[in-house]
């Protein structure tokens, strides 16, 4: 097959979307498959990209991480797609990336999927503000049905993501393919060198955040938790490795809950040198969103023997199982602190329970099989694409 990905976000905007499309079309490659992929520019130096064309783009104010891809200029590549001659596209994002997988789906007559990757009834009254949170709810989900009924077919990452769309009125043919993880994952990595880069005593109860410091993330209650935990253990950290809009209030709220020395921002972290390490050090990896459509970030960690403890709400309750590598907690800092401080004070409980996420990990949740059914899907898809189309006329055909 040829497939042509476009999405708002890649590389180098870190994010777990950005994951997930590096993910996917390395295993559909190895497959034997052809893939491109249509992505914004960044303004920044970029090492040279097999199959990635790059378009113009402008920022978002609200989210200077972000940009928009400008949809004139992406569709004056349409003479070379057209040439290439594409089987299916795959949307990744909803903004510019949508209405334009849309137009090319139309005008290359192929069908189109797309990947709902964000639960935008739980993240968009963080970035406007100004609209009633009642109301922003109302608005994602309306946009949501829209945009889910357009396409051919529609890709999710977990059931339970999958169960709240339903509820949305949204009848689409969907599957549920999760985003596995790459060998690269399960690569050893140096913890104690880690901790020795970043200043970080070897001894010393490590808690470990990764990914977006975004509003949505509910990352306050890991520091309202990491409060309760400097109680107990004075010493206690909270690494935080990512970036984002949070980021100033969070260092506020650290400042205010009196843990500045307990929390540690190191900023986005390189994948192929970096991020295993930073996992492998920590005694646990702490995680409290609840608007997570996955949970990628579990997984990585797991596939490096660090144990869990997590919130289970939507796309991480098809991830999380107890005992499997992660404890469950409810959303209440004492009841959530109390089962980090089972792992700091009990090595061989942590060391356990590290080993059972590293094989749960290694024997559910590989990459190369999440690929094989999104192949799958992908023809199923073509077909009854091709079944449904309109029979062409026989004078049609004369007239041509």
């Amino acid at each position: 097959m040829k497939i042509l990905f476009i999405s708002d976000v890649y590389f180098p905007r870190i994010n777990g979307v950005s994951t997930s499309i590096k993910t996917f079309i390395d295993q559909l490659v190895s497959l034997g498959h052809h893939v491109d992929l249509i992505a914004p520019e960044y303004g920044k130096e970029i090492s040279e990209e097999k199959n990635v064309m790059r378009v113009p783009a402008r920022s978002i104010y609200f989210d200077p991480e972000d940009k928009l891809m400008k949809y004139g200029a992406a569709l004056k590549r349409l003479p070379a797609l057209k040439q290439a001659g594409y089987d299916i596209i795959h949307i990744n994002t909803p903004f510019v990336a949508h209405y334009l997988g849309l137009k090319l789906a139309k005008l290359l007559d192929i069908p189109c999927v797309e990947t709902y990757h964000t639960f935008f009834e739980d993240y968009l009254h963080h970035y406007l503000p100004w609209i009633p949170q009642k109301v922003a709810r109302g608005l994602a989900r309306m946009i949501s049905k829209r945009q889910c009924h357009a396409v051919d077919a529609i890709v999710v990452p977990s059931q339970p993501m999958l169960d709240v769309l339903r509820t949305y009125g949204i009848h689409a043919k969907a599957k549920v393919i999760p985003t596995g993880l790459q060998d690269i994952s399960f690569e050893e990595a140096d913890g104690l060198m880690f901790k020795k880069k970043y200043g970080i005593e070897n001894k010393r109860p490590m808690l470990l955040y990764v990914g977006r410091v975004a509003f949505e993330k509910n990352i306050p209650f890991l520091f309202e938790m990491t409060k309760v935990l400097a109680e107990r253990y004075p010493n206690v950290l909270l690494v935080v490795a990512g970036e984002g809009p949070a980021e100033k209030s969070l260092h506020q709220l650290a400042h205010t809950l009196k843990i500045e020395n307990n929390v540690k921002f190191i900023g986005y972290l390189d994948r192929s040198t970096e991020l295993n390490a930073c996992y492998q050090s920590a005694d646990a990896f702490v995680f409290s969103s609840k608007s997570e459509t996955q949970g990628l970030v579990l997984l990585e960690a797991m596939a490096q023997g660090t144990p869990v403890v997590a919130i289970a709400e939507l796309g991480t309750a098809s991830i999380l199982k107890e005992g499997k590598g992660a404890m469950i907690s409810t959303e209440d800092t004492v009841v959530f602190s109390k089962k980090v401080a089972c792992l700091i004070e009990d090595k061989r409980l942590r060391d356990d329970l590290g080993r059972r996420a590293k094989d749960y990990a290694l024997t559910s949740w590989t990459a190369a099989v999440q690929a094989q059914r999104m192949a799958v899907f992908y023809q199923e898809t073509i077909d009854l694409f091709q079944l449904n189309k309109p029979p062409v006329l026989y004078s049609t055909l004369m007239d041509q």
